[in-house]
């Protein structure tokens, strides 16, 4: 189970998302141009039910953890926002930019984005908010739902540590999918014959 609410050490929350973010790069293969999505409720890391006690102080000690593992890999990372800014997504220009995304107008802030997403918003070096997104991984602490905007086909992955302060957190990486029917070949065979077959 998570910690409780009045011993929460910030220091931990940085280290435990690091934990949980470095595992799943490894599965996810995340490295540079890959990008990673992140749903945080400080609420439920802190406790209490979602969207009732954000904490941008958690907010900071979560994202101090994944900035770490981040500069290490190379990846990209969108942060979610709450349902009241349609959880669009702060990333950096950049990533806006090369990834065409559509852009939309708000500033994230702990009432209206979730305390998670304003962090992010004021790390940025050129913040700015994308209407969705096609994530190669994500990583979801307290439950906030980030199937949305993740690339099609999600694997879930369950990451051996399970909470995250009081939070439950779970992740998923992605996969292409995978097409034809019983005829079809997913690596390349290897030709022992002339005879390799032909589609009529």
């Amino acid at each position: 189970m998570g910690e409780a609410n009045n011993v929460i050490d910030r220091e931990s929350l940085s280290a435990h998302i690091a934990e949980v973010v470095e595992e799943l790069c490894a599965h996810a293969r995340l490295g540079p141009g890959k990008l990673l999505v992140i749903g945080a409720s400080t609420s439920e890391v802190a406790g209490v039910r979602i969207g009732t006690g954000g904490a941008e102080d958690i907010a900071e000690s979560l994202y101090r953890g994944i900035e770490t593992v981040r500069m290490q890999y190379g990846f990209d990372v969108a942060y979610q926002c709450c349902e009241h800014l349609n959880r669009a997504l702060v990333v950096e220009r950049k990533v806006l930019d090369r990834l065409r995304l559509t852009e939309v107008a708000a500033v994230p802030v702990p009432k209206a984005g979730g305390s998670m997403a304003a962090i992010a918003y004021r790390h940025c070096s050129e913040p700015c908010l994308a209407d969705t997104i096609e994530a190669d991984a994500g990583i979801d602490i307290g439950e906030t739902l980030i199937g949305m905007h993740l690339r099609r086909v999600a694997v879930p992955y369950r990451p051996t540590r399970r909470f995250v302060g009081q939070a439950r957190v779970t992740a998923a990486w992605t996969r292409p999918r995978l097409i034809g029917g019983e005829r079809a070949v997913y690596a390349l065979p290897r030709i022992e014959s002339g005879d390799i077959g032909t589609c009529d």
